[in-house]
């Protein structure tokens, strides 16, 4: 089977140009993102108590820091850490802090522009197209997934697809695939989105490859077949498009959703604290220049309420929704924004169990799984919490690799074994669901 495959006499004739531009790209011929990392770092903050917490919190908001995990430095604690990038000219003011108040930290990534530069997850320096066809085991931009998308449409029509469920707020398509064998008129369907935080790259990177495996293994693996046959899945390989696409383009850690603010400069919403469930309570800010704004109202952005409306309309037959984030390695469901025990939780962790030892079993990688709440940190107005309030019995979201020595410059090599393992426990869940748990 060949996945969006491109005539070798076109890639032949186009492959002196793209070394070109990939030389012009190498460092020493120019910086990635105009260097704007430059001398950046990624610090481990480790709080052991309460004041330390505090502190933290105070001298971060001053410092304008970006909490790679939000919201994880208010809570303390056993194991918590919080990684923070640290803009160079406030580096020497944290690290001094830290060392006067005897607050445990470690330094992750000494400068961020030179880690870009590397090559450590942005694909400058190899072609994004293998000779045989599509890649999965690289990142690609909005446009790529998006013409992928459109090619599946046309080439495996059987079993995809594709159809826009609205636009986000610049404008561009929020296209979903539908996958399945169209056995018969009703069957029970699971959602899977990726990509709501733009700069989680390993997100839609897996989005695709669950579509690859499921075309490519759908007549030699009986799991596959039985979860095709039985079950629609509804994939969104990029919920955030607009953050993506700046993703790429103007800055690789952006969070939020790209929409403008009337009496701010800041832009974005984050839209996994968007959703009208306890909406903007704790765990999100009400302050459009912080990373987990709750934006002005619920359903604020035009990306979150294309895909409520969408899950609203089909909540009878969507018996479960997954979502997938990065970095953390950690299996969550709801709740999110409270501590408390889900009326079905028998079922939901038993099936959270399964598929963290299914997914182990691949490269001994260890996750964590339980409430968001009490396993990661309290937040509101998230896309799961909403899912599950919604009437969706099964709600997960993956935090995929790694726990931080990367973070969110998950090299393309780990691409492949991080799809793997998460492949098997998102089978593992699926055939949970067909049991009929409630």
């Amino acid at each position: 089977m060949k996945l969006l495959g491109k005539p070798r006499s076109r890639t032949a004739a186009l492959l002196p140009l793209c070394l070109l531009f990939l030389k012009i790209l190498q460092p020493g011929h120019g910086h990635l993102y105009s260097n704007r990392y430059a001398g950046d770092k990624v610090i481990r903050l480790i709080p052991n108590t309460e004041e330390e917490a505090y502190a933290l919190k105070k001298i971060c908001h001053k410092l304008k820091v970006d909490l790679w995990q939000p919201g994880s430095i208010f809570y303390v604690s056993e194991g918590t850490v919080t990684d923070v990038r640290i803009p160079h000219n406030g580096s020497q003011a944290l690290l001094a802090f830290l060392q006067e108040t005897n607050i445990q930290y470690k330094i992750l990534i000494e400068d961020l522009q030179k880690a870009l530069e590397e090559g450590s997850s942005l694909p400058t320096q190899r072609s994004r197209r293998s000779l045989s066809g599509y890649n999965y085991e690289v990142y690609h931009s909005l446009k790529e997934i998006q013409h992928w998308m459109h090619h599946l449409n046309k080439t495996h029509s059987g079993l995809i697809h594709m159809f826009s469920i609205g636009n986000s707020y610049e404008g561009r398509s929020l296209f979903v695939l539908k996958l399945g064998r169209r056995s018969r008129a009703y069957k029970r369907a699971v959602w899977i989105d990726c990509g709501i935080h733009a700069r989680e790259w390993i997100g839609p990177a897996f989005c695709q490859w669950f579509v690859k495996e499921a075309l490519l293994t759908y007549k030699s693996d009986p799991t596959m077949r039985k979860m095709l046959t039985h079950l629609y899945f509804y994939i969104m390989p990029v919920f955030n498009v607009d953050g993506y696409h700046f993703s790429w383009t103007n800055d690789r850690f952006w969070r939020k959703t790209r929409s403008r603010n009337s009496r701010f400069r800041c832009r974005g919403v984050d839209a996994n604290r968007n959703w009208r469930v306890k909406w903007c309570e704790e765990g999100a800010s009400t302050y459009p220049c912080d990373d987990t704004y709750c934006g002005p109202f619920p359903e604020s952005e035009p990306e979150v309420k294309a895909v409520a409306n969408f899950l609203r309309k089909h909540r009878k037959h969507i018996r479960a929704y997954l979502s997938f984030h990065a970095y953390a390695q950690m299996l969550l469901y709801p709740y999110s924004y409270k501590y408390a025990t889900i009326p079905n939780f028998s079922c939901v962790e038993s099936a959270a169990y399964k598929a963290v030892n299914a997914l182990r079993s691949v490269h001994g990688v260890q996750y964590r799984y339980g409430p968001a709440s009490s396993t990661l940190y309290v937040s509101s107005g998230s896309s799961m919490d909403w899912a599950y309030k919604n009437g969706i019995p099964y709600t997960f979201a993956f935090e995929l690799r790694d726990t931080g020595h990367f973070g969110f410059l998950l090299p393309e090599m780990l691409i492949k074994p991080t799809c793997t393992e998460t492949m098997l426990a998102v089978k593992n869940i699926t055939m949970h669901l067909l049991k009929k748990c409630p």
